[in-house]
């Protein structure tokens, strides 16, 4: 575990294990590298070098007051990679994290990178245009920054107790513990962060990053996605990049990684070994 300091002063956490291909992890708003931990400790097992991040303002990064968008978000991933001096590295996000790997690869290019994986991820874009009219009204977007500045440690709880895990959903028994962790990550960042993360991911047009991308690319969604719909995020995407593989899970919620970890791993390692 370390830190390096970008160019604008920012300290980025991150998380560095094994050896191996290098397998750089992203995750979602407004959450940290401990997200990933079911992920890390897996493909550890299976001989990779596993890598995590907290975003700038998110986890035991700083909590700057500024460069909440995915120009910086990107900038911070390649800041990493260069570190680190990553090669043939397999790049996977998580929600906003897919669009941050996503603006990092159409703009910082794809000589260090080997394939990438984007698990409900907010591309190509999350809020409702005349564009692209089957996004969420502004308003949803809205209502969220308002509880993140009013009520976040509220919001906080309320969230991954329903849509975010498809807990709200019947027959599906919630997991305290699921719940308490990611109420612990997303109290750790801060307040500023998140609430301009919130425009960073809903606003953000990432078709033309998307078309840029040649390294092959599995995106992997739930279709009861109640946090970013499935069909006006995953089967664009796929279309969008030039060598993308949909894989649709039935029945799964957002946070797929966590509750269904044992699935999104074993399907993680055989797109890894094609």
């Amino acid at each position: 575990m370390g830190t390096i300091t970008t160019t604008d002063g920012t300290e980025i956490f991150y998380k560095d294990w094994g050896s191996g291909q290098p397998i750089v992890f992203s995750h979602g708003w407004p959450l940290s590298s401990d997200d990933w931990d079911a992920q890390m400790m897996f493909f550890l097992r299976h001989g990779y070098r596993v890598i995590a991040h907290d975003r700038r303002g998110h986890g035991r990064s700083t909590q700057t007051g500024d460069g909440h968008d995915m120009d910086h978000y990107a900038d911070d991933l390649a800041a990493l990679t260069a570190h680190l001096d990553l090669r043939d590295a397999v790049h996977v996000g998580h929600s906003t994290g897919g669009g941050e790997v996503v603006r990092y690869l159409a703009r910082h290019g794809q000589s260090r990178a080997a394939k990438a994986v984007l698990i409900s991820a907010v591309p190509p874009l999350m809020v409702q245009t005349e564009a692209n009219p089957g996004g969420l009204p502004k308003k949803v977007f809205d209502d969220i920054q308002a509880q993140v500045a009013g009520h976040r440690s509220e919001f906080y709880r309320d969230l991954p107790a329903t849509a975010f895990y498809g807990f709200n959903r019947p027959g599906v028994e919630p997991v305290e513990a699921i719940i308490q962790n990611w109420w612990r990550q997303g109290m750790m960042g801060g307040a500023k962060a998140h609430y301009d993360g919130v425009v960073a991911f809903s606003q953000t047009d990432f078709t033309e990053d998307l078309k840029k991308i040649t390294v092959p690319v599995l995106v992997m969604h739930g279709d009861d996605d109640q946090v970013v719909p499935y069909a006006d995020s995953a089967p664009l995407s796929a279309r969008l990049v030039r060598n993308g593989t949909l894989k649709t899970y039935p029945g799964f919620p957002h946070g797929m990684p966590t509750t269904q970890a044992e699935t999104i791993n074993a399907d993680l390692l055989t797109f890894l070994r094609s």
